[in-house]
């Protein structure tokens, strides 16, 4: 299974995986033109020309980055592609001297594997500002937030 960043030829594939588990409420939803503007945040795992998985880095600022729409294909489930996107993930964020990643998820035991550990969103602003005023789940968010060091 190849890590790689995504490339323009990859958007549909990647839209079609998103959308798929944001109709089941597991990711916020990205539209097309999104992910074409986004591309370049964007990893997936390839198997042959299959796109298995797919996640992508969003930078706040210096101190503070995302791990976001974090996605693999139910076909691939079980097999450590989510855990090779997001080691790939925090590995590039690390690199770029970013000090803390975050994730807002309902895989609570999976990032807990990776080191990440359950803080408050009132702790990330900078998140609650960008997405989740927006959120039809503003006020009534079931996702956990969750955050490594890097």
């Amino acid at each position: 299974m190849l890590i790689r960043k995504a490339t323009i030829h990859d958007a549909e594939s990647i839209h079609k995986l998103i959308t798929f588990y944001a109709k089941e409420g597991q990711v916020l939803i990205r539209t097309i033109e999104s992910i074409y503007q986004d591309i370049l945040s964007f990893y997936v795992a390839e198997e042959g020309d299959i796109i298995a998985g797919v996640g992508s880095l969003y930078i706040y600022d210096a101190a503070l980055c995302e791990i976001r729409s974090l996605a693999v294909s139910s076909s691939y489930m079980n097999k450590g592609i989510g855990k090779q996107i997001t080691k790939k993930i925090v590995e590039d964020a690390s690199d770029l001297g970013v000090k803390k990643m975050i994730s807002l998820t309902y895989q609570v035991p999976f990032f807990e594997k990776l080191g990440f550990e359950i803080i408050s969103k009132e702790s990330i602003p900078q998140k609650v500002r960008k997405d989740c005023l927006n959120c039809p789940k503003f006020f009534n968010c079931d996702e956990t937030a969750m955050q490594i060091n890097l």
